[in-house]
């Protein structure tokens, strides 16, 4: 397993992001939601691991603010692929 490279939010947009999904999309789903609602409510942190086209894995602690059918919005308006992430934690 490659090592997990960790990043800030703001580097995230630098990121280009594999077209093919990295995991289950319901079970990514479910953790997602969950992280929105923390994120919204509570303030709360997560961890986001996610895969980049070339294969290197990142990992940002960021808010998640939105949950939409094809990305995850970021506090600051960043963007990440749902079918990029790997963990949510």
């Amino acid at each position: 397993m490659r090592t997990i490279e960790q990043i800030e939010k703001e580097q995230v947009s630098m990121i280009n992001f594999a077209k093919q999904d990295v995991l289950s999309i319901k079970l990514r789903m479910a953790d997602l939601h969950r992280s929105q609602t923390l994120g919204n409510l509570l303030q709360t942190k997560v961890r986001l691991t996610f895969r980049s086209i070339d294969e290197q894995v990142y990992e940002v602690h960021t808010t998640v603010w939105a949950v939409g059918s094809d990305f995850v919005v970021l506090k600051g308006g960043v963007t990440i692929p749902i079918r990029s992430i790997l963990r949510v934690e």
